[in-house]
């Protein structure tokens, strides 16, 4: 383990590492595909049944399995081969994806095979995120997670954009063979551009553990790990906090009807948060010092929420803009506190620990989003917001006074394994 310096790295020092380059290319591959999927089979199941609930529901099911997958799933980045794990899961997502692209496929067999290709994204994005602090040292690896969060929202919204005009094109079965050779080209980058490496090192009487013994095993070590590491905690603490204001984006249909606005109004509210994101993330990471970065973790988590507060007052269009772009620009300190998190936790529970955290964020986000829908069939949106905006105040500053207690002097990192 070394000592991160204070000099800011640079994008060219980032992609100037070829397996990195490997890594991101993977990714986005993954990313846009799987946008392409999600339009493809909400309109293959609505052009097969005619039902809007079933294709809500097949949307839905792209999201949930991450809640399994995470904790009962990620163990597996940390008992094999960290490249073979990517490898494999992207091979099992390109099969299964064109098994669903069969034409008459059921929908109770195509919902299956949805959730299993979901499930396998948490060792593939386990294995990656373990692997990272491998391939770059110091802080090349904060910027390199910061250009992979960056990246993904904006593949995010690409794939969005353009799936649509694909399905239409090509058709959804189609378009979803187009998906799984998105899988394979991401398998192949991963398999010529990511070094091979021995399996982590596991703890004095780890060894020879496998089934399920060694799987929940896998599970209690990870979870033990989390929760008994006080800078583990206040770090999952702060991306808890994201449940907060993601309220934001779960009511912003009825918040943009409040202050007399439609469809496109909500359009532009939805998109607020995700490019302040994406600029804060940016700023955060090429222009403000690693330490000062993590001394930064609790204000900005406060500063995610404290925008919210002002929806009580139902401004206008251009007002609340600003706000949740401010909201989202603030929220980038997730790109600190992952970073953070992955280097703190012990190679040999890293992919354990990391898909713990992930699972806490989505459990967090869907309590949010669900409590706060709930809570605007009585009250008004904008109050909702505000309330929830100001209870992740409290929440993100007990979380930030716990980091500023429990954070080193300075910010370890795991030394690239070249």
């Amino acid at each position: 383990m070394v000592l991160a310096t204070e000099r800011k790295t640079t994008y060219r020092e980032v992609f100037a590492v070829g397996e990195y380059r490997a890594l991101f290319a993977a990714q986005v591959l993954s990313v846009v595909g799987d946008q392409f999927a999600r339009v493809a089979l909400t309109v293959l199941v609505f052009e097969r049944t005619g039902s809007a609930g079933l294709a809500a529901l097949t949307y839905a099911l792209t999201f949930l399995p991450d809640l399994l997958g995470g904790p009962l799933l990620s163990g597996l980045a940390d008992r094999h081969p960290r490249r073979e794990v990517m490898i494999v899961s992207d091979l099992a997502r390109a099969g299964l994806v064109g098994l669903m692209a069969v034409p008459g496929m059921p929908f109770g067999t195509l919902c299956g095979l949805l959730v299993a290709v979901q499930l396998l994204n948490a060792p593939f994005g386990a294995a990656r995120a373990a692997t990272l602090p491998a391939v770059l040292d110091g802080d090349r690896f904060v910027l390199g997670s910061a250009i992979h969060n960056t990246t993904v929202q904006l593949a995010q919204v690409l794939g969005f954009a353009t799936g649509g005009a694909l399905v239409a094109w090509l058709g959804p079965s189609h378009a979803l063979m187009l998906d799984a050779a998105t899988f394979v080209a991401s398998a192949g980058l991963v398999r010529v551009g990511v070094r091979a490496r021995p399996g982590p090192a596991r703890p004095a009487g780890r060894h020879g553990e496998d089934g399920a013994a060694g799987w929940w095993g896998s599970l209690r070590e990870g979870t033990r790990l989390v929760c008994r590491d006080p800078r583990l905690r206040s770090l999952v603490a702060l991306a808890c906090v994201a449940g907060f204001y993601i309220t934001a984006e779960g009511l912003a249909v009825p918040y943009a009807r409040q202050i007399g606005g439609g469809a496109v109004t909500a359009g532009l509210l939805l998109a607020a948060m995700p490019a302040g994101t994406a600029v804060g993330m940016i700023m955060l990471g090429r222009l403000v010092r690693p330490q000062t970065r993590l001394r930064l973790l609790g204000p900005l988590a406060v500063g995610a929420c404290a925008p919210l507060t002002l929806c009580a007052f139902q401004p206008g269009l251009l007002v609340t803009f600003a706000l949740w772009t401010a909201a989202g620009a603030a929220s980038a300190y997730h790109m600190a506190a992952s970073a953070a998190f992955v280097v703190t936790v012990p190679d040999h529970g890293r992919g354990q620990a990391f898909g713990l955290a992930v699972t806490a964020l989505r459990v967090a986000q869907g309590l949010g989003v669900v409590g706060a829908g709930l809570a605007a069939e009585h009250v008004s949106p904008g109050q909702v917001l505000a309330v929830c905006g100001a209870v992740g105040m409290l929440v993100a500053a007990t979380a930030g006074r716990a980091w500023a207690a429990a954070r080193p002097a300075r910010v370890p990192s795991t030394p690239a394994d070249r």
